[in-house]
Order: structure tokens, then C-alpha cells, then sequence
């Protein structure tokens, strides 16, 4: 199973990737757990100074946007 998370305090772009990371992984066919990350120490334990932020396994994929769902199924290995 993927772990999948995402990096942000609740801005309206970190909701947005969530949401997008959820729609990627049910298109994908894949299982994975999807969170939040809010803490801020968290945040910065990534090496992250800009959010919204997607990680899978650990990886950091994306800092700073909200990729479409077709390039998250790509960064979690599912269908393009």
C-alpha cells in the first residue's frame, strides 16, 4: 500500500490537492492511504518551505502547486 501525504496548513490549494490526490488514487485502481500533514514542524521535517506539498513513500513530488489528477496517477505509479 502506498502512503501517500500531503503537505499543507489548510490553505485552499492544500484542500485542493487532497481532494485531487483522492480522485488520482480512485482513478488509478491502487491502494493507498491518503493524509493530511498540518504541523508545521512536520512540514519542515521534509525539507518543504512552500506548500501545498505531495510526498509518496516518503518522496517529495511536488512543492509549491496542485498538479491535475493525471500527473499525481503518474507520481504514485498508477495509469497514466
Amino acid at each position: 500500500m502506498k502512503k501517500i501525504q500531503i503537505l499543507g496548513t489548510g490553505c485552499p490549494k492544500c484542500k485542493k490537492l487532497f481532494e485531487t490526490t483522492q480522485q488520482a488514487v480512485r482513478e488509478a485502481a491502487i491502494e493507498a492511504e491518503v493524509t493530511k500533514v498540518d504541523d508545521i514542524n512536520d512540514i519542515l521535517a521534509f525539507g518543504v518551505m512552500m506548500t501545498p506539498a505531495l510526498v509518496v513513500d516518503g518522496e517529495v513530488k511536488v512543492v509549491g502547486r496542485v498538479p491535475n489528477s493525471k500527473e499525481i496517477r503518474v507520481m504514485i505509479g498508477g495509469a497514466s
